[in-house]
Parts: C-alpha cells; structure tokens; sequence
C-alpha cells in the first residue's frame, strides 16, 4: 500500500510537471508570434521610408529640371534682345555678337552637364535602394523558413506531450486495479484473522480469568503509547548511539515506514530526512547531546512547515477601519464539519465584540438551512436564508448587502459540502467566490479524514482556491500526519483547531503551543 500511495505521489507530480511544460510551451509560441509580427512591422516600415526617400529624390530632380529649362528661356529672352539692338546699331558690332553668343552657349552646356551627373547619382542612389529591398525580402523568407522549422518542433512536441499523457492515463488505470486488488487483498485477510480470533477465544475461554489482569497491563500500555506522539518515537529511534550515515540509512527506512502508515505526505517524509540528516551526520554529536540535536532539527522542521499569517482579527479590524464589512467563504467536503465550524467562528468573532451575519448558501442539501439556523438561533446571530433550490450565489449577495448597510462587520458564508471532484457544484462555489470576492477562504476539513484530506484541499486550492485551513477534530486525531502535511503540500496556513462540539471548542493555531506539544 505504501509503495502505491508512493507511486501515486509520483505520478501526480509527473502529471503537473507535464502541464507546466505544455504551458511553458505555449507561453513560448506566443512570444514568437509577437516577434513575428515586430519584425514584419519593422519591414513594412523600412519599405515606406525607402519608397519616402524615392519621392523626394524624384522631386528633387523635377525641380532642377524645371529650373534649368527656366534658365535657358530667360537666356534666350536677353540674347534675343540684345541681338536686336545690336542690329540697331553699326555693323562693327558683329564681332561683340559672336561674342555674346559664345558666351550664351557655354554656360547652358555647363548646366546640363550638371543635370545628368545629379541624374545618374540619384540613379544610383535608386538602385542602392532597390538592393537594399532585395535583401530584406530575403532576411524575411529566411526567417519565415525558420519560424516554419520551429512549427513544425511544436506540433512533434504537442505528439509526443500527449502519448506520454496517454501512457500516465494508462499507468494509472493500472495503479487503481492494484488498489482494488490490495483492498480485496486486506477484505482477505482481515476475515482470516476474524477466523483466526474465533478459534482462539475458543481455546482461551478457559485461562481468560488469568489473563485478564495481563490484558489490563497491555490496554495501560496501549492508552500510554496513545497519548505518545509519533514523533516522541521518532527521538527514541535516534537517542540511544551515535549514527553513522549506513545507520541513519537503516533506522530511517523503518520510520519512514511508520511516518506513511501515520498519514505523512511523501514530501514531508523526505523533507523530514534531509533535514534530520543534515544535523545528525554534519558534525559529532555526543551520545549525551544526541537528544537535544534532535529535537532541535524537529523544531526547525515544524517551524518551516507551519507557516506564518497575520491574525485573523487584525485582517478584520483593518477592513473595519475602511467602513466595509469583512466576507469569509467557507469550502468543504460533506461531513467535515464546516456548518458547525461557521457557528463556532460566528461565537468566536462576538466574543472578540465583531457583529456576524450568516449567509445559508448552501441550497443543496435537504435540512442544511434548518440547521444553520438553530445554530443562529442560539448564538442570537442574524442569517440571511432562501428557500431550497435557489441560487447560492444570490443569498451570499444579499447577506452582504445585510453587512454593507451597517448591520454586520462580518459576513460568514456557509456553502454545501462539495465532493471535490463534482464540477457541477464546483462552478456553483466559483461563482459565489466571483460575485462575493471574499476577503478570505477557509478549506474546512477532517484531521482524521488521512490522505483524503491532502486530497480534497489539493483539489479545492486547485479549482477554487483558498487563503487558509481549517482543521476540525484535531483532538481525537492520534495520527496527525495528515494535518501536518496539507499545510506544507498546499503551502497555505493552518488559522483554527477545532476540538469539540461545543461553540468555544475551536482555537485559534498558535505554532509554538503545537510545536512544544509535538516535540515534548
């Protein structure tokens, strides 16, 4: 059973890590398409700046031409009247006309000289462009063969994610028929045993008034070894020699064993041993220091384990000083205790002088609204309550708007207790957190509900999510492993413990109190 529960674990982490890649990947396809469409941008406008330059290059040569020809007209203008009055004149002024025609030609051939150089330039100038166009056509084909290539790794990708998604689906499709073959396995030999017993009180109906002071000594001893933590056995593993690293080894492969079999998630077994390790191997410890250097590594592991959160009545007196109420969505599985638990936090908040209203959003089960209110009833709370069959999310809305008028400083939302792989009901809760947007979510579960427990909040704190924990029959809970993993798995803080049935049985988690109970 260890070995499946391993497996599990395993493959569970394999699944996300799968997705995590896939939505890497397609965080990646994005970025290259933004690229993509940069660098065509950056084309097209390269493009127009080249087409911008040709314009005015072939204004520029429009214009000399037409001054040019306005030159040559003027010049003709002024030789043409000077050439008649010169005819006016004394034919010995012949030669001064030759001159002046001379003088008409040279400049006139200069111009146009000086126009066809410009033209050529700007012809070259133009066919620089043009290359220069030629190639950024082809660094765009080049890159469009490119992000093709990188296409088509991506589609090989996305194959090969879902053949291994299809493999995962089959080894676990394998891991529940030996679930289902270890349960048949355990039905087996527990009636074997039951057998067994029966034969036995039958052989032993005659010794029974000399054992039974034997069997009182053992139910003493049983009691004592109860009310002992698990984790008080952990010390006494390691409190008698000193450890070589093949010691630690073997005595830390029997406790990992019992830690398993006491509800403690894989990751807070191997997290346990890194840390154990570390100060038991790292430097010399004496025989007689040994206890002391254990306890103090069990410290520090509880310390990172548990972690911290600001009260929960400084986070309500903080909204209180903004004039708007406090709204705390309650989640959970059926049987778990969470309608009991609002009632207790509802006594809890008026002992500490905060007016509560209660909110019966949970429309589902038959008789849960009447047992809501016998709860507000006797702690003279007000509830704001629909009829069966209508919408949660409605009633959760006016219970605020209860609040908001002035009436209430917190508002407590009771929801049914969803079965965390129900996604009808697990929309419903979603649009409840949606409408509300609740200041904080408590996941109330079972401290002896075991690795179910570490089950449902994965679930909830996946689908839904939630800011805190609430553990409710901590005090009959003998394993604990379970209540003390589902705080490091989910990485969400434990706020409350309840601890009975009356309304003052719930208290508020105090880390150091727990840590000192566990350790000593």
């Amino acid at each position: 059973m260890v070995k499946v529960i391993f497996l599990f674990d395993f493959f569970k982490k394999k699944i996300k890590g799968f997705v995590d890649k896939f939505k890497k990947e397609e965080v990646e396809e994005k970025t290259e398409e933004k690229q993509k469409e940069i660098e065509e941008q950056k084309l097209e406008e390269q493009q127009t700046e080249v087409q911008e330059e040709q314009q005015e290059q072939q204004q520029k040569l429009e214009e000399q031409q037409q001054e040019a020809e306005q030159q040559k007209e003027k010049q003709k203008e002024k030789l043409e009247s000077e050439k008649t009055e010169e005819e006016q004149e004394t034919t010995d002024d012949e030669e001064k006309e030759t001159i002046i025609e001379e003088t008409k030609t040279e400049p006139i051939e200069e111009k146009e000289r000086e126009i066809e150089e410009e033209k050529e330039e700007e012809k070259e100038k133009i066919e620089e462009t043009t290359k220069k166009e030629e190639s950024l056509q082809q660094d765009i084909l080049e890159v469009e063969e490119e992000l093709d290539v990188v296409e088509k790794k991506i589609v090989e990708e996305e194959k090969e994610i879902l053949e291994e998604k299809e493999n995962l689906e089959q080894l676990k499709e394998k891991i529940k028929e030996k679930e289902q073959e270890d349960t048949e396995v355990e039905k087996e030999v527990e009636e074997q045993k039951d057998e067994e017993k029966i034969e036995d009180n039958k052989e032993t109906e005659k010794s029974k008034e000399k054992e039974v002071e034997k069997t009182e000594e053992r139910k003493i001893e049983e009691k004592e070894e109860k009310k002992e933590s698990f984790f008080s056995r952990i010390k006494k593993s390691f409190s008698h020699k000193k450890l070589s690293e093949e010691e630690f080894e073997r005595l830390f492969e029997d406790l990992e064993i019992s830690l398993l079999e006491n509800n403690v998630a894989f990751e807070v077994v191997e997290k346990l041993k890194e840390d154990l390790k570390q100060n038991l191997l790292s430097e010399k410890v004496s025989r007689f220091g040994l206890q002391e250097t254990i306890k103090n590594a069990l410290k520090d592991f509880f310390e990172e384990i548990f972690l911290d959160h600001k009260p929960l009545l400084e986070q309500i007196e903080e909204k209180k000083q903004k004039g708007k109420p406090f709204i705390i969505l309650f989640l959970g599985v059926n049987g778990s205790g969470k309608t009991t638990t609002v009632a207790k936090i509802a006594n809890f908040l008026k002992n500490n002088n905060y007016v509560p209203v209660i909110a019966a959003s949970d429309t589902f089960r038959a008789a849960a609204i009447q047992q809501l209110e016998e709860h507000a009833t006797n702690l003279n709370v007000k509830l704001i309550k629909h009829d069966y069959g209508s919408d949660s999310a409605a009633v959760a809305f006016d219970a605020v708007k209860h609040a908001e008028s002035g009436k209430a400083d917190v508002v407590l939302i009771d929801t049914a207790g969803r079965l965390h792989n129900n996604e009808n009901l697990i929309k419903e809760l979603e649009k409840i957190k949606r409408i509300v947007n609740p200041d904080l979510t408590f996941f109330v579960g079972e401290s002896i509900a075991g690795n179910d427990l570490i089950e449902q909040a994965l679930q909830f704190n996946e689908k839904i999510g939630f800011d805190g924990i609430i553990l409710t029959k901590y005090d009959v809970d003998d394993k604990q492993g379970a209540s003390l993993s589902v705080s490091y798995i989910t990485k969400k803080p434990i706020y409350f413990l309840a601890t009975g049935q009356s309304y003052d049985d719930i208290k508020e988690f105090n880390k150091k109190e727990v840590i000192n109970s566990l350790i000593e």
